[in-house]
């Protein structure tokens, strides 16, 4: 799924150069991605709900790749290629909204307790892992053609559709998905009883990704046009706060086990982290200071997103955890969405209002995190299977 936007952000001024658009018009490529995805996310958790994971991801995956592939062959053989790029872009946000999102609901599935933190962790490192080696692997296909990126999503897509058909072993579902009516009355129950901080939650989680993907495309355009970077090296240099994010990902996921309070700390010690960076970033304009000093922003997202996706993952039982993680898949979506164009616009304004409100953002977001998240573990451990699930009586009395 990262692959769908971060491969793309180092090519980005180099296809306005060859389809002669602007850079809002090139934005608009990675907006059009996470839209789609935002919308469709929702759609695909419940069916993923209703039937099953894998019977939603296999043919997400395809359809993915098969955005990629129109969005190549536009490029390399239509006359007035952009309309078709963005029509497999939307295809292939549409396939995304059925990769990541079901994945962290399956990895709810089959793991319990701080093993579930500990794979999520990993699956959140994943996703950084991503970020890191896209713009690396778009630089690199990008030197054989500018459009070579968009050959490389069905190549990706193949080696994960085979390993996800092979190697992903489901638990049968004990009883019948409920009917519709049922299912939609008990996702209205989760949201009148804990909406307060499960929305506080999805908020943060598209902030993180907002910030993030504004800055890589903040810095992807100052590397060429202020310092004349391209190809690769642009790649690694916009690599090196994702690897920090990874990083810290892995780590967090692995040391919060379901200590609701500790993670309600290291979300807010995140959030300071990102504030203070991105305030700092205004006194720093040479490269190398301002990459070390945007790193402390990416420790704080590789800090924040593992613990929202174990207290969101953990908040509700699987009949309903498709769409629950799904929703929050879908605002990251639109974080991701909303960065390039708004911060190519806050570009054009200014740089130290650009971060500035980039750290009054995060800083803000963090005292909603102080206030309103409160979590409370259930008392009843009766269920062996589902005692680590965090509204255990919530779902006693809506399933």
């Amino acid at each position: 799924m990262t692959l769908g936007n971060s491969m793309l952000i180092p090519i980005l001024p180099q296809m306005e150069k060859e389809l002669g658009i602007t850079a809002f018009q090139a934005s608009l490529t990675i907006t059009i991605f996470s839209i789609t995805a935002a919308i469709s996310i929702p759609i695909l958790g419940y069916l993923s709900d209703r039937f099953s994971r894998k019977a939603i991801i296999i043919p997400a995956l395809s359809l993915y790749g098969i955005g990629g592939l129109l969005a190549g062959i536009a490029s390399a053989w239509f006359g007035n290629p952009y309309l078709w790029i963005m029509v497999g872009r939307a295809l292939q946000g549409i396939g995304a909204a059925g990769t990541a999102p079901i994945a962290m609901a399956l990895t709810g599935d089959l793991f319990k307790g701080g093993d579930q933190s500990k794979v999520l962790g990993i699956v959140e490192a994943s996703n950084g892992f991503g970020k890191v080696l896209s713009p690396i692997v778009g630089s690199l296909l990008a030197l054989l053609v500018w459009y070579g990126p968009f050959w490389g999503f069905p190549i990706f897509v193949i080696i994960s559709l085979l390993l996800t058909a092979f190697f992903v072993k489901e638990k049968k579902k004990k009883k019948e998905a409920p009917p519709v009516g049922k299912y939609v009355k008990g996702l209205f129950s989760v949201f009148k009883h804990e909406g307060r901080w499960l929305f506080t939650a999805y908020l943060a989680g598209a902030t993180c990704l907002f910030t993030l993907f504004g800055i890589l495309f903040y810095l992807s355009d100052t590397l060429e046009t202020q310092y004349n970077i391209d190809g690769v090296l642009k790649g690694a240099i916009l690599a090196i706060p994702l690897l920090f994010m990874m990083v810290t990902s892995f780590t967090t996921g692995s040391k919060i086990g379901k200590d609701i309070s500790r993670m309600k700390k290291v979300i807010i010690f995140g959030f300071i982290l990102m504030t203070a960076s991105f305030a700092t970033l205004v006194f720093f304009t040479k490269l190398v200071p301002f990459i070390a000093v945007l790193v402390g922003s990416s420790i704080g997202t590789g800090l924040v997103l593992p613990c929202l996706n174990s207290l969101i993952t953990g908040s509700v039982g699987a009949a309903r955890r498709g769409f629950v993680t799904s929703l929050y898949g879908s605002v990251r979506f639109l974080g991701v969405a909303a960065g390039p164009p708004v911060f190519e616009w806050l570009m054009n304004w200014s740089r130290t209002g650009m971060f500035l409100a980039t750290a009054g953002l995060t800083f803000v977001l963090g005292l909603l995190c102080l206030f309103l998240i409160h979590v409370k573990k259930p008392k009843d451990d009766k269920h062996d299977g589902d005692q680590q699930t965090l509204f255990r009586k919530l779902q006693l009395a809506t399933e």
